[in-house]
């Protein structure tokens, strides 16, 4: 493993956990302290959490925000109990993220991800070297839009939203029947970097606040910090 380093403070632990905690089966494992998931490639990414940042058998850069300017956005939010270390979770693959960020549409985040397994299980590729339980790639948008119906065990509007999503750019989803704007800021946070990405209507993010009025425009341009703190904050 070569160590990727953060910006500091980092707190890899806590990226770590929001990963484990929406871990897709055959496509990612967390065993022993290591977190392994498949990559577009076919090969097998293991990472493990380091003080300075990241332990990784590949460069997943984009998957650890390791660059974030900790010091400036802890001076921006202002929440309570808010850690310097937060990142905002990115991906290995900005589709992936795009068919996650659909299948999570109102329900839990281990409906969707059984959810994910399912179509990793129906038309998935699968891995020419296997490790542990990660076993497949991430299906790829094309794949899915050409998937069975018995692949879909959802409403029928859900399943032509994911078979709609194959050509269309990411930062344009919305424009897509099945596309609110939740799904578009959510696939902007963590597939497109965008670091103000703020999911005020999200029913995490208003039980941490309380469903009470929150003026967050003083957190930008941060603000998707502050949702990754809200959404701990749940536990």
């Amino acid at each position: 493993m070569i160590l990727r380093a953060a910006e500091q403070p980092y707190d890899g632990a806590a990226l770590l956990d929001f990963l484990v905690r929406r871990m897709v089966p055959g496509v990612e494992e967390y065993v022993d302290g290591v977190y392994r998931r498949s990559l577009p490639s076919g090969e097998v990414v293991e990472l493990h959490p380091h003080p300075e940042g990241f332990e990784a058998t590949h460069d997943v850069s984009g998957l650890l925000d390791l660059d974030a300017p900790a010091a400036e956005i802890a001076a921006r939010i202002d929440l309570p109990g808010y850690d310097a270390g937060t990142r905002v979770p990115g991906c290995v693959s900005g589709e992936e993220i795009a068919v996650r960020a659909v299948l999570g549409q109102q329900i839990s985040i281990q409906a969707a991800a059984t959810h994910a397994g399912r179509l990793v299980e129906a038309v998935g590729e699968p891995l020419a070297a296997p490790s542990g339980a990660v076993t497949h790639r991430f299906p790829t948008l094309e794949a899915i839009a050409e998937a069975p119906d018995s692949a879909f065990a959802m409403p029928v509007t859900r399943r032509d939203t994911l078979r709609s999503l194959a050509g269309q750019p990411l930062d344009r989803l919305i424009e897509l029947r099945g596309v609110g704007a939740w799904t578009q800021t959510y696939v902007n946070m963590r597939a497109l970097k965008d670091r103000d990405a703020w999911l005020g209507t999200d029913l995490g993010v208003r039980h941490a606040l309380h469903d009470g009025a929150v003026d967050a425009e003083r957190w930008r341009p941060f603000r998707a910090y502050a949702v990754v703190h809200l959404w701990r904050s749940l536990g």
